[in-house]
């Protein structure tokens, strides 16, 4: 079994568009929160999300390109540009059956198919744009991306919920480790669209304002959108290429708490396996874990029994813990895998971006937060959370490189 190396990641966010241009936005504290742009929202009770405004495929992709995407695919293509850029890794070293792509979503093309259905029900049936119609798909977006680098390995979709991008990861991460890859390029993806949007509105779990994880007034999730890629090598590729590691993967854990389809179990049943179970295949004590980046969306149940799970998982000796949804919204399928690309950069530079909004403690989330300012602090070790809809739990460590244990290796 094989190490597993993160070497560059690349992001189209509402926060910006790239490495740099995120982190900066997140530690900074700054939220893409705004009027939605992309629809009509007059008949709804809610308005605001964190769109990726400003966004133009044709700044990233080719003509061709362009016409056989949609939004979803175009932000995952341009995502992967970046991050393989920032990985300095060459077409020649991703050309072939060697590179996998493994990427998350919920709903992928959901704005194709809202394209598709909006046309059908208002002109009928002929009306439909024949050219929309293979552009739809969730399975479509490592197509896309494979397509763009000569990538030849395994394509996968993750369609797990708001878990998509940690399974993604985790998966990806397997494929490397056992010898199947030597690179894969994994993370998701996610756009919003009406119908997603107007269904969390009528749950009642969409904030009127902001997202306030862990705040005692939260009053729900902000909807978000975007891409997040992440460039995994072994050992044996980084060495080859004289690369520098951002992060190594370690382990992770999966679980469902089969609970209820929209809340989590009170106990906490699925979630506690999943960390547990990453610490442990990691090679790891708790007490070495520095910093949980939460799933915290600012709902009231999720916020509580995420608290819950990490008292009785950590103790007394609590890490630091932050949800940057606060500023991202909740991305959905992309959620987790714009969260790893921050857990990454926390581990490069020892800073924690903050949790947002938060003025009203709640006794029911009593956790370590690092609250509305970064914290400057040595991080070696990061626990990414998604707890998702439907009970799907994923939990995924990342570490500063030679700081896991050989034994994880083996």
């Amino acid at each position: 079994m094989r190490r597993v190396f993160v070497t560059g990641v690349g992001v189209i966010s509402s926060l910006g568009f790239g490495r740099e241009a995120f982190w900066r936005s997140l530690v900074s504290g700054r939220s893409g929160a705004a009027p939605i742009e992309l629809f009509d929202t007059s008949d709804l009770d809610r308005s605001i999300a964190c769109e990726v405004k400003g966004f133009r495929p044709r700044d990233f992709l080719t003509a061709a390109e362009v016409r056989r995407t949609g939004r979803c695919s175009a932000m995952s293509i341009a995502a992967a540009r970046m991050a393989v850029e920032d990985a300095g890794i060459g077409v020649e070293h991703l050309e072939g059956p060697g590179t996998s792509v493994i990427l998350g979503t919920t709903m992928g093309e959901a704005n194709v198919l809202g394209e598709l259905e909006q046309a059908w029900l208002h002109q009928g049936e002929d009306s439909v744009a024949t050219g929309l119609i293979p552009r739809y798909g969730t399975t479509l977006l490592p197509i896309h991306v494979a397509r763009a680098f000569g990538a030849r390995g395994m394509v996968q979709t993750m369609p797990a919920a708001c878990a998509a991008g940690n399974y993604a990861i985790g998966y990806a991460a397997d494929q490397v480790r056992a010898g199947r890859a030597d690179v894969a390029l994994t993370g998701a993806a996610e756009v919003i669209e009406r119908l997603q949007f107007a269904g969390f509105c009528r749950l009642g779990a969409v904030s009127p304002d902001v997202c306030r994880p862990f705040d005692q007034q939260r009053q729900g999730l902000l909807v978000g959108e975007g891409a997040a890629i992440l460039v995994l090598e072994s050992e044996e590729s980084v060495v080859r290429r004289g690369a520098t590691p951002l992060a190594e993967v370690g382990g992770y854990g999966l679980a469902c708490d089969a609970h209820h389809i929209t809340r989590p179990h009170p106990d906490g049943e699925g979630s506690a396996h999943a960390m547990r179970e990453a610490i442990r295949t990691s090679g790891l004590d708790p007490r070495q874990v520095d910093f949980v980046n939460a799933h915290g969306t600012g709902t009231a149940a999720n916020d509580k029994v995420e608290s819950k799970v990490l008292a009785q998982i950590f103790g007394d000796r609590q890490p630091m813990v932050t949800s940057v949804k606060s500023m991202l919204g909740h991305c959905m399928g992309a959620a987790s895998a714009m969260e790893a690309v921050s857990c990454v950069l926390t581990l490069q530079d020892d800073v924690v971006p903050p949790t947002m909004n938060y003025e009203h403690p709640d006794p029911e989330c009593e956790v370590n937060l690092v609250a509305n300012a970064a914290r400057k602090q040595r991080v070696d070790v990061v626990l990414n959370n998604s707890l998702a809809f439907g009970g799907y739990d994923a939990v995924v460590a990342f570490a500063k490189p030679d700081v896991l244990p050989n034994e994880a290796r083996a």
